[in-house]
Formats: C-alpha cells, structure tokens, sequence
C-alpha cells in the first residue's frame, strides 16, 4: 500500500472505525470490572455491618450451639481445614501425574481419547453427583464414618481432580518444545525431561488451576449434604475419622434458624469463610509466583 492511500478518505474512515471500536470496548471492560467490584463490595459492606460487631474470640474458638450468643465457628473451620487438607493431598498429586501421563507418555490409542473425552465431561458434572458417588462408594460399600472429613476429603477430591487434569495438560502443552529438545540433546532419558524441565515450567499454571479447582471445593454444600456433614457437631474433630462440619454448611444451618439472633453469626461465619479463601488464595499465589519461570 502506498502512502497516498494510507491518507485516503477511505482509510481515514477505517483506521476511526477501528479507534472507535477500541474505545467502546475499553469502556465496556472497565464497565464490567467496576460492576463486578461494586458487587464484592456491596457483599463485603453487608456482611461487615452485620458480622463484624459478632466476630470476638468467643466465636472464633466456640463451636455450634442452639443458643446464637453461645455459637462458634472454630468447629466448622477446623473441619473445613482438615477436609481441604485431604482434598489437597490427593487431588493434586493425582491429578498433576494424570496429565502428565495424558500429555507426555500416553500412547494415542482409543481408550485414551475416551479418558480424555470422560475427564472432560467430569469437570461439567453437578457438584451433588459428586455427592451421591461418594456415598454410594466410600460411607454404604466402604462403610467409611459418615460426617467426618475424610470422606468430604474423598468426596471433594474427585470433583477437583478434573480441573486439576485439564489444567495441568494445557500447562505441560504450552512449555515450548525446544525445551524438551535441549534435554533430549544432552542425553536426559524421557522421565527427567519431563520431571525436571517441563514440570517445573508448568508448575505455575498447575497451580492456578489448584486454586480455582480448591476454591470451588471450599465453597461446596452439595456433596457434604449427601454425605451426611450438615450434622450437629457440638466439639471440634479432633481426627479426620470423627464427626465434623464445614463453614458452608454451617453458614447454610446458622441461615435457616428462625432465632434472628443468628443472623449476626451468619454474617459472622461468612467474613470467616472469605478470610480462609483469601489466605488460601494468597498462599498458592505466591507459590505460583515463586515458581513461575520467564522465557
């Protein structure tokens, strides 16, 4: 194109089009981040003016109660503590060497396009199916303790292990493949390139995946009403075999009382459940930060 036409009529009217069109999408952007944080913090305010005059050490270290100004959630944290603790502990391992194997040594047969295909499907599944498969198999076949955080673990870890696995496969995928030919090139056998070159590169956005996968898991009630975890739990667990709740599911009975005294620690138990997203958040961001590798 010459220079005559870049400054034709024409091409004037092209080139403000396009300006335009920007503009119209930078405002509709930043409309739609201003409502999302409006949002947040309309939520935020609420819960603030109603949970924050709430929140003392009392509640903090109490457990539940019919009484509200007796009411603790330190029970349902602590519970929620240890059930994402056996989630984290097996989702995530399992899931990493799935999509490794998926990604890097999994021959292209058939039955493997329908691993891939069901892993797929499972990341859409409802969550309370989820629920019924883990009382279907770890409380009635297994006869594992009903209500206690290993089984909401179990339960919670088959529902976030798909995301795991999808995330883990397009983050081995988009390490470059020179990598891979460099390790090859100095004599590493398939194995080390992959765990010691193309993990650690991808290990940034496994962990992004993790989070959104644990952050899902945190915010559950479905499958631990399946399995039994909405049960009144007077003492915290004090192992992973005994009875416990969960912050949702406490915040979901403290909701359902008919005494408006528990509205406070609804509210209450709430600023909690957001302060424990947020520390668990923060921490597998700064380890997603501390591992991510520039190239």
């Amino acid at each position: 194109m010459s220079k005559s036409d870049w400054n034709s009529p024409e091409a004037v009217r092209r080139l403000a089009k396009r300006h335009a069109a920007e503009k119209r999408f930078k405002v509709i952007g930043l409309g739609a981040i201003v409502l999302s944080l409006g949002f947040l913090a309309l939520l935020l305010v609420i819960m603030l003016k109603n949970g924050l005059g709430g929140l003392d050490w009392d509640f903090l270290s109490g457990s539940d109660s019919t009484d509200a100004s007796a009411a603790g959630v330190w029970g349902a944290a602590k519970g929620s503590l240890l059930t994402m603790m056996v989630t984290l502990l097996l989702s995530f391992p399992m899931g990493v060497l799935a999509a490794i194997y998926l990604e890097e040594f999994a021959p292209k047969k058939k039955w493997i396009e329908w691993v891939e295909v069901s892993i797929n499907n499972l990341a859409a599944v409802p969550s309370i199916i989820f629920g019924l498969l883990g009382l279907a198999v770890f409380i009635n076949t297994f006869q594992m303790p009903r209500s206690s955080p290993l089984v909401g673990g179990l339960t919670l870890a088959l529902m976030t292990m798909p995301v795991i696995v999808i995330s883990g496969r397009n983050a081995i995928k988009a390490v470059p493949p020179s990598i891979r030919e460099a390790a090859y090139g100095i004599g590493a056998s398939k194995v080390q390139t992959t765990f010691h070159h193309v993990l650690p590169l991808a290990l940034p956005g496994i962990l992004t995946g993790t989070i959104i996968g644990m952050a899902r898991a945190l915010g559950e009630t479905a499958p631990l009403l399946m399995i039994g975890m909405r049960a009144f739990v007077v003492t915290p667990p004090d192992s992973l075999t005994a009875p416990s709740s969960v912050l949702p599911m406490q915040i979901f009975l403290w909701s359902d009382e008919i005494d408006k005294a528990f509205v406070q620690n609804t509210s209450a138990a709430i600023i909690v459940l957001l302060v424990f997203l947020l520390a668990m958040n923060g921490i597998a961001i700064y380890l997603r930060n501390k591992f991510e590798v520039r190239w």
